[in-house]
């Protein structure tokens, strides 16, 4: 088993910033991705960005793409979701998840956390 734990919601006004993390811990992969969503109110869940273990290179929906950055931090087990230039329409809960490398949906999921951007 893997546990996620997300931490680092809250309100923030449009145009401003926020960081989002998720650690984890349990059952280790050799190779994974891990990956953020978010789902808003009365909307379907949806991809924002992900990171691959042995690439290394960054995916990001064409909704957030040039404003959040995703990373992680091997030592502490962390990713991150740092997320610039909020608009209102980025208000949702934030969830990460990770996969095996080569499984195609994500295996595990964390709680979620709420990042509300006030216009």
């Amino acid at each position: 088993q893997v546990q996620l734990v997300e931490s680092g919601g809250g309100l923030v006004q449009a145009g401003g910033s926020l960081r989002v993390s998720c650690a984890a811990s349990g059952r280790t992969f050799s190779g994974y991705v891990m990956g953020w969503f978010r789902q808003a109110p009365d909307k379907e869940r949806e991809f924002v960005a992900s990171l691959s273990s042995s690439t290394g290179i960054p995916m990001y929906s064409d909704s957030v793409r040039g404003r959040f950055t995703i990373s992680r931090d091997g030592a502490k087990n962390t990713v991150y979701l740092q997320m610039n230039r909020l608009k209102p329409e980025d208000t949702a809960v934030y969830y990460c998840a990770v996969r095996r490398l080569g499984v195609l949906d994500y295996e595990y999921w964390g709680q979620g956390t709420q990042v509300t951007v006030s216009s």
